[in-house]
């Protein structure tokens, strides 16, 4: 008689949470998302997962769907709170304007509408702005933050070599062109947004005080020089450039980013390494 196998529980429950996981289009999921009303837009959000809330910002045209890589480790430990930016992803916005100061203020209303009195923050690119101008201007809605692949100024100091350039071609090409459909407004909306701001100072980051990571790839559009200069005009700060990574850290390291990022949120700050 054949005999029977027996896999541990832990294996099972391993397994059938590696295919729950693998199933879940984020982004896209009717079963963690919502509309909220949020200062004049319905703003959409995935939640996943219990235990301190953690948000996460993506970067311009972008949505949920860029943290699949991540969302799935952090929503085992944390209450991950994911939306779509205004103008972006499911998060429609027929306004003709556009600021990185409008966002930071819709997630701290956000925020409250979920009841969550503060939050751990991760924002990549445009995400990482946002980030940062939330700590600025609704500091105790931020414990800590990481930030990856932000800027702070627009121009081609903030930029790796020649990708400033390729945009400004791009600005005189595409200047003129009519737009008359949304997603042709739309998406030059979100192209001004990152060619004119933001308009930060390096005293402005002297507001952030809460413990902050300041991430860049060795080869992100971000230059290193432009990414250490954030994180020395933050009082508490640490520095983190991901060798052979580029901007897309959380994506392309995205084992390591989860693994250092989770224990810069559960580390105190003067402990951590």
């Amino acid at each position: 008689m054949r005999q029977k196998t027996f896999l541990p529980l832990a294996l099972i429950c391993f397994v059938q949470f590696a295919f729950s996981q693998s199933k879940i289009d984020y982004g896209n999921n009717p079963v963690a998302g919502k509309y909220y009303n949020i200062r004049g837009i319905k703003m959409y959000c995935e939640i996943y997962g219990n235990g301190q809330p953690i948000l996460m910002l993506h970067g311009n045209s972008g949505s949920i769907n860029a943290f699949e890589k991540n969302i799935p480790y952090f929503s085992q430990k944390y209450k991950v709170i994911a939306p779509d930016s205004r103008a972006q992803g499911k998060s429609k916005d027929d306004g003709d304007s556009l600021s990185f100061e409008m966002m930071a203020d819709d997630l701290a209303v956000l925020l409250d509408t979920l009841h969550v009195d503060s939050a751990f923050v991760i924002g990549w690119s445009d995400g990482g702005i946002d980030a940062l101008l939330l700590a600025m201007r609704h500091p105790a809605k931020v414990k800590k933050l990481a930030a990856t692949g932000a800027n702070i100024w627009p121009d081609s100091t903030a930029y790796a070599s020649g990708i400033w350039r390729s945009w400004e071609t791009d600005y005189e090409n595409s200047k003129n062109k009519p737009r008359t459909t949304e997603k042709e407004k739309n998406d030059w909306k979100l192209f001004m947004l990152d060619w004119v701001q933001p308009n930060l100072s390096l005293s402005d980051l002297k507001k952030v005080h809460c413990p902050s990571l300041i991430i860049c790839g060795d080869h992100d559009l971000i230059s290193i020089e432009h990414t250490t200069l954030i994180y020395q005009n933050i009082p508490q700060a640490y520095l983190w450039v991901v060798p052979d990574s580029p901007h897309e850290t959380l994506i392309a390291h995205a084992d390591e980013f989860n693994k250092k990022v989770d224990e810069f949120v559960s580390t105190p700050f003067h402990d951590w390494k």
